[in-house]
């Protein structure tokens, strides 16, 4: 079932994405990293219907590997914990920074996890099309292709084991020997269905000029309300960190420019903006409440 999100203008849900995309990427405060990683689990869970949820869990175990890892290259910092047996400092500064830096890791991770949920392949056609049609050609085809590969290499691993011919058997050699004509076959089938594919939709007049487009997404006024509201939040978020109310620094010495109101202020707006597409579904879920009890 789709969520309300997932019925708003291709161009609301790409606009939204790519604000908190790109604030995610760039903030590394600590509450808004915090904000970001919990609304981006949440809004991934929600528009996934949960299917995304074991992925995290599984995804938990490199992260915090990342995070410990860091300090042991980056001896960056003046607060010295102790010394490694390699004669390099063991400093604050740089675990904080690793579980800052596998903290952005994750939510950009769980934000494109939301993204894929949501910006199928035809709404990038239809954003992108008039645009940028061969952009559009090749990202479409991309983003098809992981699961169409996927479902062709276990076919081809299943007509290669009733053959006899399993890579999970055998010696090494020969093993690799049945992996390489596995890997040829899929090579030359996505070579044929790439150049297929561009075939087809050149014959259909994909990308001249003047050419119309069936476009079966209109922009509501409650779409037009969205895209004022990411607009209008993403202005307050930017002004806020020009102020200086999401600088932090990690090296040398952990510290920031300023805090209190500006700062809470920022981030209410940043967890506002981030945790859009559940206020959403809350909002029409409330309003069907509403008129539910009105008939």
């Amino acid at each position: 079932m789709n969520t309300a999100f997932d019925r708003c203008h291709p161009a609301v849900s790409f606009l939204f994405f790519a604000a908190v995309l790109s604030f995610s990427m760039i903030f590394m405060h600590p509450l808004a990293l915090a904000v970001s990683l919990l609304a981006a689990v949440s809004c991934a869970a929600y528009l996934t219907h949960g299917r995304s949820l074991r992925g995290h869990l599984l995804l938990l175990p490199v992260l915090l590997l990342g995070a410990a890892l860091n300090p042991l290259f980056n001896h960056e910092g003046a607060t010295v914990l102790t010394y490694l047996p390699d004669g390099n400092p063991l400093t604050l500064e740089s675990i904080l920074y690793g579980l800052a830096a596998a903290a952005m890791l994750a939510a950009v991770i769980a934000w494109f996890s939301a993204f894929n949920a949501v910006m199928t392949s035809d709404k990038l056609v239809y954003l992108t099309g008039r645009v940028a049609p061969g952009f559009s050609l090749l990202f479409s085809m991309t983003l098809r292709f992981v699961p169409r590969f996927r479902a062709e290499l276990s076919r081809l691993s299943r007509a290669q084991a009733a053959l006899g011919q399993d890579v999970r058997s055998g010696s090494i050699l020969a093993r690799v020997r049945r992996g390489a004509s596995i890997l040829s076959a899929m090579i030359t089938w996505a070579l044929e269905n790439a150049i297929e594919t561009a075939d087809s939709m050149k014959s259909r007049g994909y990308g001249l000029p003047g050419r119309s487009a069936y476009a079966i997404y209109r922009m509501s006024r409650r779409d037009a309300v969205l895209i004022v509201w990411i607009l209008a939040a993403s202005a307050c978020i930017i002004a806020g960190a020009v102020s200086g109310g999401l600088s932090w620094k990690y090296f040398p010495l952990i510290s920031r420019r300023t805090g209190g109101a500006l700062t809470f202020g920022t981030l209410a707006v940043y967890l506002l903006l981030c945790a859009t597409p559940l206020l959403l579904s809350l909002w029409e879920a409330v309003r069907w409440r509403a008129s539910s009890s009105g008939m």
